[in-house]
């Protein structure tokens, strides 16, 4: 008969990988952590002078974007933490970001993953943190 799992070897019970929905959430904020991080290391390295904001918000969003995807795949108190604060800042960017660079476009001569809600990626950035915030409440501990 194996030995019982130890407390730091199994998984916290909420977990983002227990549900399929959770699955694919910490997939979406894969993808977008590498994607928003990669955009913004080469818009940072090749073209910089051009949208200094615009790409220093890009970088901002994809460390946003992988702290999400932490906090989500690690689960627990700190892993909820995490992600609640990451989604948080994820939703306040997208709005003001989004806003400023509909109202401003002379400040935004380059889109970030947050310029006009996400609209360069379909929306997904502007729905993202809305769904991760629910995922998160409806995923809380039951004290």
């Amino acid at each position: 008969m194996p030995p019982e799992p130890t407390a730091q070897q199994t998984r916290p019970a909420d977990a983002a990988l227990n549900t399929g929905l959770g699955r694919v959430l910490l997939f979406v904020y894969g993808v977008f952590a590498l994607s928003a991080s990669a955009r913004a290391i080469v818009q940072i390295i090749t073209h910089f002078s051009e949208a200094p904001l615009a790409y220093l918000l890009s970088g901002l969003a994809g460390l946003v974007y992988i702290a999400a995807t932490v906090g989500l795949a690690i689960g627990g108190e700190r892993g909820r933490r995490l992600a609640l604060t990451s989604c948080s800042i994820e939703l306040l960017g997208v709005l003001i970001v989004g806003t400023l660079s509909v109202a401003d476009k002379v400040a935004f001569p380059d889109d970030t993953v947050w310029s006009r809600y996400g609209s360069g990626y379909g929306y997904v950035p502007l729905v993202l943190p809305f769904i991760g915030l629910w995922w998160i409440w409806r995923h809380r501990p039951k004290n």
